[in-house]
């Protein structure tokens, strides 16, 4: 079994060319190779000694000849999307999904289900049983797949590939047994396919951008809910020196009494709950708010409250779900607003599931932003919705495998 490294942030010269060519040839084929050259800034002579190499692996084809401009006509070149594949599995706030995509990156099976309870053991079973599924469903397919990446919550250590998984061992706020878990090796022994672990914010900030038709973004941060936050600079995922950045909170379940914020609960250096609390503020107005059109949808019981009612209320212009959002956005905003200022991105995508909360969400979003962040940094950035909705994790967790396939092509 090869190992594919997936540390792509330290790359060679020549896996620099490879990404540069093999990712312009997916976005914008079919390409000459003088086109290729000028888009990259590498002479034609180099481009055309990698092609070579890519059609001998069968990564790319020729296709009909271009239009002439005097001289020979130049010839065509494209993505061979059904030279491999690529297993992705990610979660999301109530839900976990695998796909696998082609070469493109394009869907050819995906599977939902239920997120598992919150226990370490129970998120491994469901990652095993889920890619066992999806390959009795993509038996054609077997031959061609080049690995399996998986977006999973948790501090993933980058250098001993293991996750540190936060699993509440009671009911007391932010009391967590840290667990390490070998989720490459398990999943590696389990399939005989290379295996990537990444954090599921950094994954879907990934796939954003790597399926994205708009070129000039290159500075973006994806929001997981308030407590995890993916990082692209200069269009080169920021993991930090041991692959743990973009955790949003600090928290110390050994004293917790003298770390507090009278001025706006929660505090914003604290962790949240993923769901931005939305569900205890809900079952806690809901008693006095009989009327509320959540009563309807959780069948008349707290008991079977979900995040999903509260954001189906929305639509329906229930105040109290409005209310419910609109609380959860400002302390998102203000908190966005912080990472406005540090970072000055181009693109905040909000999403791991709270872009279901729907305009209104967004909206609040962005009301906060301008109230909290400088202008300067504010006017230059577009908070929008994750156009890959409840499929971001597991896309780029695939298409992330996708790209170390591209960069690691050798003579």
């Amino acid at each position: 079994m090869r190992d594919l490294g997936f540390k792509l942030e330290v790359l060679s010269d020549r896996s620099k060319k490879n990404l540069s060519i093999l990712d312009t040839i997916r976005r914008s084929g079919p390409i000459s190779k003088t086109e290729i050259s000028s888009f990259i800034g590498v002479n034609v002579v180099t481009v055309s000694n990698y092609v070579e190499e890519f059609l001998h692996q069968k990564l790319i084809f020729e296709k009909e000849l271009d239009v002439s401009r005097g001289g020979r006509r130049p010839v065509l070149l494209d993505l061979n999307n059904d030279s491999g594949c690529a297993i992705g599995i990610g979660f999301n706030l109530s839900s976990i999904i695998a796909v696998l995509v082609d070469m493109r990156g394009r869907l050819i099976f995906r599977i939902k289900r239920d997120k598992p309870q919150n226990k370490a053991d129970a998120i491994v079973d469901s990652i095993l049983k889920l890619i066992k599924d999806l390959l009795a469903q993509a038996t054609e397919h077997k031959d061609k797949i080049k690995g399996i990446g998986v977006a999973i919550a948790g501090i993933v250590d980058s250098n001993r590939e293991t996750v540190r998984w936060p699993e509440k061992v009671d009911k007391t706020e932010n009391t967590y047994s840290l667990i390490p878990l070998s989720l490459k090796d398990i999943i590696e022994k389990e399939f005989n396919y290379p295996v990537c672990v990444d954090n599921d914010a950094t994954m879907a900030c990934f796939g954003e951008q790597w399926l994205s038709r708009d070129l000039e973004v290159k500075d973006l941060l994806y929001m997981f809910s308030g407590v995890g936050c993916g990082i692209m600079i200069n269009g080169q995922i920021y993991r930090g020196a041991s692959g743990c950045a973009g955790e949003m909170s600090i928290c110390n379940p050994k004293e917790q009494r003298g770390f507090s914020c009278e001025a706006g609960q929660p505090c914003f250096l604290k962790r949240w709950e993923i769901d931005m609390g939305m569900l205890d503020a809900a079952r806690e107005k809901m008693p006095s708010n009989k009327s509320s059109k959540i009563w309807e949808l959780c069948s008349g019981s707290l008991d079977n409250l979900n995040l999903r009612n509260i954001f189906e209320a929305v639509r329906l212009d229930d105040p109290l779900a409005l209310e419910i959002i609109k609380n959860a956005a400002r302390r998102l905003g203000i908190k966005v607003a912080f990472l406005i200022n540090f970072f000055n991105p181009q693109v905040v995508i909000i999403g791991g599931g709270l872009e279901e909360a729907g305009i209104p969400f967004i909206e609040e979003i962005k009301r906060t932003v301008c109230e909290w962040s400088f202008n300067e940094a504010s006017s230059a950035v577009k908070i929008i919705p994750s156009r890959l909705g409840e499929n971001a994790v597991a896309l780029g967790a695939a298409n992330f495998v996708v790209r170390e396939v591209f960069a690691g092509i050798k003579e």
